[in-house]
């Protein structure tokens, strides 16, 4: 393989393994390292975002959450300041999560899963 071949091979296996999705106030970003990010969707400070070791880490701290959960609930495991709102958003828009957002003020959530 050419050192050329092996650097764009490098790069596909980067774009491969890395993914951001914006939705309509949050984003969600898979990065290479294997960490899932949680933003605000037009922000760059570190203030507006959420790392996690894993997607699967985010599913487990939602899976945990109680069928109706608010910015308290969030902040229970761990989390702190307006991150805790945006998490409750960013679970609410992404399609993987069956929830949707339950109240704007207080901000709340509630699961979708077995309600009729």
């Amino acid at each position: 393989m050419t050192r050329e071949a092996a650097a764009d091979l490098r790069e596909s296996l980067a774009d491969a393994l890395t993914e951001r999705r914006e939705f309509f106030r949050t984003a969600g970003e898979f990065r290479a390292d294997g960490s899932y990010v949680v933003s605000r969707k037009a922000a760059d400070s570190a203030g507006n975002a959420k790392v996690f070791d894993s997607f699967e880490e985010l599913r487990r701290l939602y899976d945990r959450l109680p069928e109706t959960f608010d910015a308290d609930d969030v902040g229970r495991t761990g989390i702190t300041g307006s991150r805790r709102h945006m998490v409750i958003r960013h679970v609410a828009e992404h399609p993987a999560f069956d929830c949707r957002i339950h109240r704007r003020n207080p901000l709340s959530a509630r699961k979708e899963s077995g309600e009729e």
